[in-house]
This record gives C-alpha cells, sequence and structure tokens, in this order.
C-alpha cells in the first residue's frame, strides 16, 4: 500500500478533498465549499437509502465538482479579466443564467496592456470568443469525465461527472440527458453544491428558497422536496464540523488504499490536470518532479527520500489554482498585489495538503521550493537554516525547468542559458551548489525521447499542437511555421480529429500524457 515515512497508507478520497481546496478558491468560494456540498450530498444519500455501490458514485462525483473548471482559464482570464470573478457568477446566477452573465458582463479582456492591443483582443472576442465561452461548461464536464477515467474510477463515476451540468429540465450541458436520465449521483451533488453556497450566505432560508426556485427547472423536483422538508437536518452542524475528517471518514467501504504505484499514478494525473490552468505550466510539475527526483538519487539519498522529493515535485502546482490567470498569464510586470498573490501560492499549497496527515511529507517540502538561501524567497522569506534538503534541490529543479519553458513576458531559455543562470544564482548565494549540480547533471544526461506515431500525428502536426497547447492562435501559429492560417486552421481540425479532442484544454491534456510537449 501506499504510505508515507510514518507508515500511513494514501487513499484516493485525501487526493481529490486535497485538490477541491484549491478548485474553491478558483470560483471565489472559501475552502471546504465543495467538502461542505459532499457532506450535504452523503446526508441526501442516507435520507434516500442508497446502497454502498450508489454511495460510491456519489462520494466521487461530489468531490469532483467544478474539478476541470480552471482548464480554460487562460480563455476566461483573457476575455474577462479576471476568471474568479466569471466563475463566481455561477453561484449568484445560477446554471441557468452562466450564458445570460457572461454575455452581460463587460468585456474587461487585456486590462493592464496597451490600447491597442486591448482593442485587438476585443476584436477576437466579437469573431469567435463567444463561441469559446458557450462551450466552457460542455468542455468542462467532459474533461472532468477524463480525470475520472485517469483515475481509474468505474464508469458510473465518469458518467456521473460528464453529466454534472444536466438539469432536470434538459437544459443544461451538454443538453443531452432530462428528469431521471440525469445520473442520480449528478443531481444529487449539483443540488447539494447550490444549497451549500446559499446557506453560506443566507441561511437554512436561503437554502430552502433556492431549492423551492429551481424545482423542476435545474433541480429533481423529489429532491428539491426533500432537501426543503429536512433542511435542519441536512444542514445541521455544518458551520462547527471538521468537514474534512467527517468527509474522509465517509468514504463508502467499496475504496481502498492505493497501491504505491497507483499513488505515483493518481498524483502524476492531479498534477498534469492542474497544469492545464495555464499554457505555459503544461507539463511543469511532472518534469520538475522527475528532474528533483532524479538529482535526489544522484546526490546519494534513499529510495524512499528520492521517492518522497519527486511526489514533493507532482504538487508544487496545486497552489496556483488559488491565484487568478489575469496573473500567471499577464504580459507585463506584476503590480504589488499582485506579486503579493504570486508569494502565497506555496502557502495555499501548504493548506490544501497539511489537512490529511498523509500528506503533510509532501507539503513540508512543497512549501518551500521557492525559498531561497539568502532570504529573498517566499512565502516565508526562509534562510540556508531553516531550508531542508529536499526542498533545495526542488526549488533547483523548479528554476531549471521553468527556465527551460515559455513564459508570457519571455521565450524560453535554451539549455545552456539556464544553467548559465542557475550558476550565477549560486554565486550569488540565492542556491544550494550542490542541488544544483545535481539537478543539471542529470538534466545534462537525460536525452530527449521523440514519440513517433501517437494517434497517427505526424511530425508537423505536433509541432502545430504544441503550439496550439501553449495558446496561440491560428494567426500566431501560422507565423510561427511560415504557413497560412488556413493551413494552421486546417491542421488543428485533423489533429484534434485523430486524438479525439473538442478544445484546447483536451489538446493539452493530451500533449502532457503522450510527451509531446518539448522537442
Amino acid at each position: 500500500m501506499a504510505s508515507t515515512d510514518n507508515g500511513t497508507r494514501i487513499r484516493l478520497a485525501e487526493l481529490l478533498a486535497a485538490l477541491s481546496l484549491g478548485v474553491d478558491l478558483g470560483f471565489n468560494q472559501p475552502m471546504e465549499h465543495v467538502l461542505r456540498q459532499a457532506l450535504i450530498s452523503l446526508r441526501l444519500a442516507d435520507l434516500l437509502g442508497l446502497d454502498e455501490h450508489d454511495r460510491y458514485v456519489l462520494y466521487h462525483t461530489a468531490l469532483l465538482v467544478n474539478v476541470a473548471c480552471h482548464s480554460d482559464a487562460h480563455e476566461q482570464a483573457k476575455w474577462f479579466g479576471d476568471d474568479f470573478a466569471i466563475k463566481e457568477t455561477k453561484y449568484t446566477a445560477g446554471l441557468h443564467g452562466v450564458k445570460a452573465a457572461v454575455a452581460n458582463v463587460k468585456f474587461m479582456g487585456g486590462v493592464g496592456r496597451p490600447l491597442l492591443e486591448r482593442f485587438r483582443i476585443g476584436m477576437q472576442f466579437a469573431m469567435y470568443g463567444r463561441k469559446d465561452i458557450e462551450k466552457m461548461i460542455e468542455h468542462h464536464s467532459a474533461l472532468a469525465r477524463v480525470f475520472a477515467e485517469e483515475l481509474g474510477l468505474p464508469r458510473d463515476v465518469a458518467e456521473a461527472v460528464d453529466a454534472s451540468y444536466e438539469q432536470w429540465d434538459g437544459k443544461g450541458w451538454p443538453g443531452e440527458l432530462r428528469g431521471d436520465a440525469v445520473p442520480l449521483a449528478s443531481r444529487i451533488a449539483q443540488l447539494a453544491e447550490f444549497v451549500e453556497s446559499a446557506h453560506r450566505t443566507g441561511g437554512i432560508e436561503a437554502a430552502t428558497a433556492i431549492a423551492r426556485k429551481q424545482a423542476g427547472k435545474q433541480f429533481d423536483p423529489k429532491l428539491a422536496d426533500m432537501v426543503i422538508a429536512n433542511a435542519e437536518d441536512l444542514l445541521d452542524g455544518i458551520d462547527d464540523i471538521n468537514t474534512w475528517s467527517v468527509v474522509i471518514d465517509g468514504e463508502p467501504s467499496l475504496s481502498l488504499p492505493l497501491t504505491e504505484t497507483e499513488f505515483d499514478h493518481a498524483l502524476t494525473a492531479i498534477a498534469n490536470f492542474v497544469d492545464l490552468k495555464s499554457p505555459y505550466t503544461l507539463g511543469h510539475s511532472a518534469a520538475v518532479a522527475e528532474l528533483a527526483g532524479a538529482a535526489g538519487t544522484q546526490m546519494g539519498m534513499s529510495a524512499a527520500s528520492a521517492r518522497t522529493l519527486r511526489r514533493s515535485g507532482l504538487v508544487i502546482g496545486f497552489g496556483r489554482l488559488g491565484v487568478s490567470n489575469a496573473i500567471w498569464d499577464k504580459p507585463g510586470p506584476l503590480g504589488t498585489g499582485e506579486r503579493e498573490r504570486v508569494r502565497m501560492h506555496p502557502y495555499i499549497t501548504q493548506r490544501m495538503l497539511s489537512q490529511s496527515a498523509r500528506l503533510a511529507t509532501l507539503s513540508a517540502i512543497a512549501v518551500q521550493y521557492r525559498e531561497r538561501l539568502d532570504g529573498s524567497g517566499y512565502p516565508a522569506g526562509l534562510t540556508a537554516g531553516s531550508i531542508s534538503r529536499p526542498a533545495r534541490v526542488l526549488a533547483a529543479a523548479d528554476a531549471y525547468q521553468s527556465m527551460r519553458e515559455p513564459r508570457p513576458y519571455r521565450d524560453a531559455l535554451t539549455a545552456d542559458e539556464a544553467a548559465n543562470e542557475l550558476r550565477a544564482d549560486v554565486k550569488a548565494g540565492r542556491f544550494d551548489a550542490d542541488a544544483v549540480d545535481a539537478v543539471l547533471t542529470v538534466a545534462g544526461h537525460r536525452v530527449s525521447k521523440r514519440r513517433e506515431d501517437v494517434a497517427g500525428l505526424t511530425a508537423r502536426e505536433v509541432e502545430v499542437l504544441r503550439l496550439v497547447a501553449r495558446g496561440m492562435t491560428n494567426k500566431e501559429i501560422a507565423k510561427q511555421l511560415v504557413i497560412s492560417p488556413k493551413t494552421a486552421g486546417n491542421h488543428i481540425e485533423h489533429i484534434y480529429t485523430k486524438i479525439g479532442a473538442t478544445s484546447r484544454s483536451m489538446a493539452s491534456l493530451f500533449a502532457m500524457q503522450h510527451g509531446l510537449l518539448n522537442d
């Protein structure tokens, strides 16, 4: 079984619960919003007398609510200036009102950019931005299904997650199901989610009001009536209990602890999914993890310590979910407030992981990966004596990998340029010399393996896929590859057909899973 250094075993529920805390922040909701709605879902399951299998499906469906809604945060921030604000309208406008809210929201694309560039982005939105937005919710549920399948969850869970935005009246997304055809787990989880938000902001009266208002429309009327009739019991003590412990302890008995291999697979799947948040971070966490783990071994760490270090690399991006893409994808200098938000993301990672004693070992390393020996790092401004050896290796691996990747404000550095920058940081007293030497050693000996004929993609199609994943438009791809925009569009259409993708985020996930992001 998968275990931490103290011998405790890892359960998938803990990983999903930890992930949900970051997803909450991406919706401008307080941490444990998803956990609280999961608890309400379980209480509804008790009232309905669901058997263990149905309870298992509902449990995982509830934890996976909104799990893919950060996958097009790049586009959300591009069109509206703040991906958090647009997602928050889900709870103020309801699912029926999301399209209206999007249509009526003030166009904020390109905030902070030159007027001419804002005008260009505005024209792009007028031409195809609204179509992108209308497809977002549908893409979210489809990607959530892919994620559930990647985690090895049963088909019933994948189907329920895929139907998370369907509605009782058939007016949901993708609008293929209605009434009892919508999986029961989907109906319960969606109702519980909105009841939780309403109760948190307006008490039992608001919770019953939304159930009554949307009964027969968004919500199953029988389930809505059950909430109205049993509101006090369903919501009893929800503000006072330790939600994390109750939800984790409520995991159905059908669930089993993860083996070491299953834990690594699940953690990698989650890391790749988190990295979808920005086209500039695709595959970053997995690459850092491999680099750090190999460097740890190079430095003589035990197999267990190197494995823990590798796993810590997989979680470093979790806290990025708590920072808007208006900041992550900004092409210019960050303002003071924006820099402070960035400086908080390792702390958010720690908060997401530390509620689980089983993930605390990874949390302790990951929270220090942006600290520097001279005290110039963050979030705590630690100096050499307070930064652990594994965290020093992780910091060097992350810095090297980051320099090798493009960012909105610069192109990717060459391997030699990145190595020189890292060595200069050692001389300046920011990085540990031994850690940097180990990272550069393993980086210099790694040979990139070209993946031939993945899904029948040609070499040119792989090039185009790489650029699509990085968020480039047809026109930008055409310019870089010296082809016409029409040819670029044809390539993209063929690529999407071959890999079964319908959006940039799905194509990006495919590219990460098949190692196609690097030359």
